[in-house]
Formats: structure tokens, sequence, C-alpha cells
């Protein structure tokens, strides 16, 4: 905690000054971002940093592996649904980006398996995308790991056109959904393209 109040001291004896009124303004006139993006929770994965955002101007839900599930209005606790649900209908953004990563540990899980310790909710999370696993595997990649990164993110894309007033706002041109992967240890950032293949930004 202390390293964390020393950022803060830092950020109000540097940024702060520099940074009130764009805060104050935010304050005043309520966020209005552009665009949503939906990243791990991966510390190492800054979607502000990646795309060099400041305050406001991006919407950011942040998961285990970026997953988006299948549109399911049951009353349960559904977290990521809610977050996509206020971004389009409250928020009214005009983009939602799927980020996925490089070393990703909930797509690890996914392939090798969740530690024992760790199954009581990270199972059955990551299991939204055992068909995308399964999908990987039947193809037998060389790079299993890349591959199921990707198509975890292709998976959520496809689920979100399973929300209702997601897809109405796609087909009439009012939202735009993209997916990306950020490999971490190159710092290269690829874009699905319309063929469905990743390719350079």
């Amino acid at each position: 905690m202390d390293q964390l109040i020393d950022g803060y001291r830092r950020f109000r004896a540097s940024e702060w000054p520099e940074r009130r009124k764009q805060f104050e303004a935010l304050a005043a006139r309520g966020q209005q971002p552009r665009v949503m993006v939906i990243g791990c929770s991966d510390s190492r994965v800054d979607p502000g940093m990646i795309f060099g955002a400041g305050p406001g101007e991006i919407f950011t839900l942040r998961n285990v592996a970026n997953l988006v599930p299948p549109y399911q209005p049951d009353g349960s606790l559904h977290g990521t649904s809610a977050a996509v649900e206020f971004a389009v209908r409250g928020l009214q953004v005009a983009e939602i980006i799927v980020l996925g990563h490089a070393m990703c540990g909930g797509i690890m899980a996914l392939l090798g398996g969740v530690p024992a310790q760790m199954g009581e909710f990270i199972g059955p999370w990551i299991r939204i995308a055992a068909s995308a696993r399964n999908r990987v595997l039947r193809c037998d990649p060389v790079d299993a790991q890349l591959a199921l990164e990707h198509e975890a993110v292709r998976l959520s894309l496809d689920n979100l056109m399973s929300f209702p007033f997601v897809a109405e706002r796609v087909l009439d041109g009012r939202l735009k959904l993209q997916g990306g992967h950020f490999d971490i240890r190159t710092g290269a950032l690829t874009l699905l393209d319309r063929e469905g293949a990743f390719v350079p930004a």
C-alpha cells in the first residue's frame, strides 16, 4: 500500500495541477467515451497505456481472459454483461474493442487446466471459451496458446452479437466491433481484419 500512496502523492504533486481542469470538466459533464475496451485483467496489459488514452476517453472492462459471455438475462450476477449494457445503452459508445494478449494466464488454464486452488470461479468462467479451445485443438496449431488467444477474441465478438441491443446497433451502423491482440513481449498490436486474420495495426 505504501508504494501506491507514494504514487498517488507523485500524481497530486506533478500530474494533478496540469490535469485539474480536465478532471473538473469530466466531473461537470460526465463521461462520454466513444470506445469501450474489453481487456484482460492481467496487470501487464493496460488499454489506456497501449492506446495512449487519457481520462474519459475509454470505457474499460477488464476480466480474466477478456471474455464476453453470451446474452443471458436470467437475473443472475453478470458483471461483464452489465458493463456491456451500460456502455452501449447508457454511454452509447461507437466502438467496442475486444483486446486479447500474449501469455494470457486464463487461456493457459483453458488449455492446461485450472489449478485446484483457483477452480471455484475461474474454472466456470473460462469455460465460456470451451468451444474456442475445441476448435483450436482440432486444428492442431503450431502455437496453441496464440491460436486460442486469437480464437477467444473471435468468440467474444460473436457473443457480443448475441446481445440484441449490440446486434441492432451494429446492423444499423451505430456501433462497430473490433478484435485486437497485444504482445507484451514485443509491444506489437494486431487487429482482426475482415477476413478474420490478425494483422499488424
